[in-house]
């Protein structure tokens, strides 16, 4: 059954008239009138209905019945991605969007090869935004991971809170000695933070000043993966560890 994003909220027996981006999906899916779809709005959940009307800029949507269905592991990753380059930060939010993370706050780094800031930042935002919205609708979760506006690593670090109980804070580093293996076997009571750095990593002034914020570096074994590998490796291994398939 087709499922499409709307800004909510929605309810039962309500008749809306649907996003014109979900207008352009529906007449690119070719739905008729009487076609069965599902609705969600990220607050929990999803409605099912079907389409009353297609117009050729416009349709509407009746919602008959609330599904209480999850699709969301039982554990909180947030995911603070280095900014990569090219297309490669667009596949690694939605991939990792499909592997289960709640957020995702993209760093700039003194190595990082992308410099954002501005308006062209907020512009990547809306645009990374939208592709997690897109992946939920593609993969079945109806809660949308926030995307962060891209933060500076010293500034990001500074606001970050203390360390509390159950929290779990993870640094990607292929110079680590603690390996995936020592990671406890259920998953953490408390937040999980994971932070890979860009294309050429952290410098060392930079991974020294993210382990006194209470992060742990980890490694992955010997071989050394691209910043796009990394974290969509370590979510999957995560979900197969803690129950999150």
């Amino acid at each position: 059954m087709p499922r499409f994003h709307v800004d909510g909220p929605l309810r039962v027996g309500q008749t809306l008239t649907l996003p014109d981006a979900v207008v352009r999906h529906v007449h690119v899916l070719r739905l008729q009138t009487g076609d069965a779809i599902t609705l969600f709005d990220g607050a929990g959940g999803e409605y099912r209905g079907e389409l009353v009307d297609i117009a050729r800029r416009a349709a509407t949507a009746r919602i008959d019945e609330h599904s209480d269905r999850e699709a969301e592991p039982p554990y909180r990753v947030t995911l603070a991605q280095g900014v990569a380059g090219g297309d490669k930060m667009d596949w690694l939010i939605e991939k990792a969007v499909e592997l289960g993370v709640a957020a995702v706050v993209p760093i700039t780094a003194e190595r990082g090869v992308v410099r954002l800031a501005g308006e062209r930042a907020l512009r990547r935002q809306a645009h990374w935004q939208a592709l997690t919205r897109a992946a939920c609708e593609q993969c079945g979760r109806n809660r949308v991971p926030d995307v962060a506006p891209p933060r500076d690593l010293d500034a990001w670090l500074a606001d970050l809170p203390a360390v509390s109980e159950g929290e779990l804070r993870l640094l990607l580093s292929p110079r680590a000695e603690v390996s995936f293996a020592a990671l406890p076997a259920d998953p953490p009571s408390s937040l999980v933070t994971l932070l890979i750095g860009p294309e050429a990593g952290f410098s060392p002034a930079e991974e020294d000043a993210i382990v006194d914020a209470g992060f742990s570096a980890l490694g992955l074994g010997p071989r050394v993966l691209r910043t796009e590998t990394a974290g969509i490796a370590v979510l999957a291994a995560l979900a197969a560890r803690w129950g999150g398939w």
